[in-house]
């Protein structure tokens, strides 16, 4: 929309609200509710666009004050002036991000599209305004005489490698090209994530005969009817694809045909040739990276995202999973003669298929260790969970999460906790969503409403979001997790305390805006401490009895801690692969999904017992999210993590000296310096592989 256009909109839009005849948009004013988080009962999808436009409006106008400001290029006059500027257009961006993603609906749908070219040309307006960059490179320039503090050089450099990355070098040709690719990418992965949700919503495996129940517990039976009452098949039973639904039916349904038609429809989203087809999407946005990457320079997408990440470049994140690969696929083997083992003793004449995995993993865990999933989920009552989690943050770091009842929620699902010291002092707010719904994208993350800044003098507090996809109550039964929805949670509180304990005064370095690769030190760190025996005596307790875990149970968890983990580490990497395997390309080309797909875990022999644990077409990590070229980095950040978690076997899994340690170092610091160099401060070395190796039974 043109400038004009706008301003005459947002004149006309101020003399209807200065007549009365329209309420004050909820998005403009400041939040009067308690730590100004966002009022949701007074926000409507309605209130959004024009909300955009003026925050959007408003940012221009500070970037055109920055830019153009006579005095000499300083950093508080340029850099502090850039990370002060745009306040309103975050609040608003960060509030329709996370609706949009937790809690959408047609017209959210609608407006992000509308939206996202806007906001492409926006953010491109400001990388490419070639009198900022000349001030943000003579800041730059003399950074060596600034006498800066550490996370003022980081904030300096980021700025101007990211002005640099973003085509502030180009010939104004190019850049007309690179604004063109840039708001064509922001449609085409909104689109892909979109064709995945309605992907998961449109299956349902509607089951009318009680004997195809056939080895489901009651409580599974009971989730589905329940599914079906409000799905509209009252009296029968409804799965569908959402993993609440889906893995207990896969693991338990002694129906094997059953099981194959659920999990096909699962590995078959986005690719069944119909209007949600992500397929002729994937192969634009993959080619557009490409030519964006070599407009910028780059030979590959890998090789422009790589450089800012610890990896480095492409030849080392190979170098990392072909290190892995040999030794996992090998157990993935042991693993698969096992299960066969049993098929054949059954008495049945097929060989194990990707459907059959899951329900014949469930078989070998019982034989091996005396244990399956359900003796464990009584255990796992989702608000014992949640209190676990609360409680190992207090005795790490002496916080305190306390639930508040006062605050607006966008959903009734939500709970609101503030997040205090051990002194009182307020931190910051968490917000928990964790049952699915239509109107959820499918997984679990963290988000921020609003990130740690202190920016001026101004001290802005954190408001985060944990959201997930975990089973649901039943009439009968409260939400009983299973152990990987268990470590999930751990997972995602793991984010969520990294963007409530930071300490950095930047908003482009705090919290949880650091390399990729490094991002999921915080949150894999915390999945150790959930089936550690003395973390499940504090919080698993069973749902009836409030008893605690026994012993014996505890010790069958820790005694199969390497069950399965060939199949997880293959899957996982296979992944990993493809995604490096399609932003390795160094040319745009017209491809074939399927058999790319296929050549690549060819190439790295994937066996065809296993699916890579996303297929092309529902890879919403690198296709609609920030993690393209960057799967690998949740196993980069094991290594991490696996590491870092030995100082506290070390000196003793609650030491608080440890975790000081950890909160100052990692937690706090944001990406306020090289990941390397502060997760050497927190352990003294580099990370070494092997306890890695170790816990996932390679070496």
């Amino acid at each position: 929309m043109g400038k004009y256009l706008l301003s005459g909109l947002l004149i006309v839009a101020a003399v209807i609200s200065a007549c009365g005849s329209k309420p004050a948009n909820p998005l403009l004013g400041k939040w009067k509710t308690p730590f100004q988080t966002p009022p949701f009962s007074q926000i409507h999808e309605d209130h959004f666009l024009p909300a955009f436009r003026e925050a959007i409006r408003q940012h221009a106008a500070e970037i055109v004050k920055i830019a153009g400001n006579p005095a000499k290029p300083t950093f508080a006059n340029t850099i502090d002036a850039l990370e002060a500027s745009g306040e309103l257009l975050d609040r608003v961006n960060s509030l329709f991000n996370n609706l949009n993603s937790a809690h959408t609906n047609p017209q959210l749908q609608a407006i992000a599209k509308e939206i996202a070219p806007v906001l492409s040309k926006h953010n491109d307006d400001i990388k490419l305004n070639a009198e900022l960059f000349q001030r943000i490179k003579s800041v730059w320039e003399q950074r060596g005489q600034l006498n800066l503090n550490p996370e003022q050089a980081r904030v300096l450099d980021d700025y101007y490698k990211d002005f640099v990355r973003s085509g502030a070098n180009l010939n104004p040709q190019q850049k007309d090209e690179l604004r063109k690719i840039n708001e064509e990418l922001a449609l085409l992965t909104l689109k892909f994530g979109e064709n995945v949700l309605a992907e998961d919503n449109n299956f349902k495996l509607v089951i009318e005969n009680k004997a195809d129940l056939a080895g489901l517990t009651e409580n599974i039976i009971a989730a589905a009817a329940e599914d079906a009452e409000r799905l509209g098949h009252p009296g029968k039973w409804v799965f569908t694809l959402h993993k609440p639904s889906l893995i207990p039916f896969i693991q338990y349904s002694e129906n094997r045909a059953l099981r194959e038609k659920i999990y096909k429809a699962y590995y078959l989203r986005g690719d069944n040739n119909n209007e949600f087809d992500n397929k002729t999407i994937l192969v634009k946005i993959a080619a557009l990276r490409v030519k964006r990457a070599n407009l910028l320079g780059y030979p590959t997408h890998a090789d422009f995202v790589l450089e800012r990440n610890m990896a480095g470049n492409p030849a080392r994140v190979y170098e990392f999973l072909n290190q892995i690969w040999p030794p996992a696929l090998q157990k993935a083997k042991e693993e698969l003669r096992e299960m066969q083992a049993i098929i054949n003793k059954e008495g049945h004449n097929f060989k194990l298929q990707p459907w059959d995995w899951w329900y014949y993993a469930e078989k070998l865990r019982k034989v091996k260790y005396d244990l399956d999933e359900e003796m464990l989920r009584p255990y796992f009552k989702l608000e014992n969970v949640i209190d676990g989690a609360f409680t190992l943050a207090n005795k790490l770091y002496g916080i305190r999460l306390v639930e508040r009842f006062d605050l607006p929620k966008y959903h009734e699902d939500v709970k609101t906790f503030e997040v205090k010291e051990a002194d009182g002092t307020h931190i910051g707010i968490l917000y928990t969503d964790y049952f699915p719904r239509p109107s959820k994208r499918g997984g679990a993350w963290m988000n921020e409403f609003r990130g740690r800044s202190n920016v001026a003098g101004k001290t802005v507090s954190p408001v985060i979001a944990n959201v997930g996809n975990f089973t649901k109550p039943t009439a009968e039964t409260p939400s009983l997790l299973t152990p990987d929805e268990v470590l999930t949670l751990f997972h995602e509180f793991g984010h969520a305390l990294h963007g409530l304990l930071s300490k950095c005064d930047y908003p482009r370095v705090a919290g949880t805006n650091v390399p990729r690769d490094f991002v999921e030190l915080p949150s894999q760190i915390m999945e150790n401490w959930a089936v550690e025996p003395e973390m499940l005596e504090l919080y698993a307790r069973h749902y009836q009895t409030n008893e605690p875990m026994p012993d014996d149970l505890i010790r069958k968890i820790q005694q199969s801690t390497l069950f399965n983990k060939g199949f997880e580490t293959v899957e996982y990497l296979a992944a990993s692969f493809l995604d490096m395997d399609y932003h390795t390309l160094n040319e745009p080309v017209e491809l074939d999904v399927i058999s790319f797909e296929n050549q690549s875990l060819g190439r790295i022999g994937l066996i065809p017992e296993i699916i890579s644990r996303y297929r092309s077409t529902y890879f919403r990590h690198i296709f609609a999210g920030g993690y393209s070229a960057g799967y690998y980095s949740y196993l980069w950040a094991e290594v991490l993590d696996a590491d870092a978690f030995q100082a506290f076997k070390e000196k003793g899994l609650f030491d608080r000296a440890t975790a000081q340690a950890f909160r100052d170092h990692v937690l706090a610091k944001g990406g306020s310096d090289d990941p390397m160099v502060l997760y050497k401060r927190f352990r003294g070395a580099e990370p070494d592989i092997t306890p890695l190796l170790v816990r996932r039974g390679l070496k």
